[in-house]
This record gives structure tokens, C-alpha cells and sequence, in this order.
């Protein structure tokens, strides 16, 4: 299911970056992430209300530069959330 405030998703998992570009246009990277968090929200069939409650506020983060394609795909499917 397509998420309403969630544009695209990827993760890193050698540097254990998650990567979310959202709709409004602001990206951030989620850092110190475990492989299973990042799977879990790549599963998430609610993306936006998976991301608030397991995801933010619970790991640093820092924003980048808005950009409208992820830096990294998600390997095995298509990056889009």
C-alpha cells in the first residue's frame, strides 16, 4: 500500500543507515538501525503509522539535502515505500 507521507525507503545495512525521503520532500538518515527494524518497516503495510511508533524518537538522525530519489535502494525491491 502506498504510504501518504512517505515517498521512498532504503536501507544500508554495512553502516546500518535507514534512509526515509518523504513526501513533503525532507530526508533523513536513521542511524545505529538494526536489520530487523529496517525490514520490519520495509514490510510495514502502514508505513507512516509503523515509522512514528517503532522509528522515530528512537534512533539519531540527521537531515539531508531534499533530493527526490534515495541514495541507496532497498536491494531486493523496489525502494518505493
Amino acid at each position: 500500500m502506498p504510504s501518504t507521507v512517505i515517498e521512498t525507503i532504503a536501507y544500508r545495512s554495512d553502516a546500518q543507515v535507514l534512509d526515509v525521503l518523504f513526501t513533503t520532500g525532507r530526508r533523513y538518515l536513521f542511524h545505529a538501525v538494526p536489520p530487523e527494524v529496517a525490514e520490519d518497516f520495509r514490510r510495514a503495510r502502514i508505513k507512516g503509522r509503523h515509522f512514528n511508533a517503532r522509528i522515530r524518537g528512537r534512533y539519531a538522525f540527521s537531515e539531508v539535502e531534499a533530493a527526490r530519489e534515495v541514495s541507496v535502494p532497498w536491494p531486493e525491491s523496489s525502494p518505493r515505500a
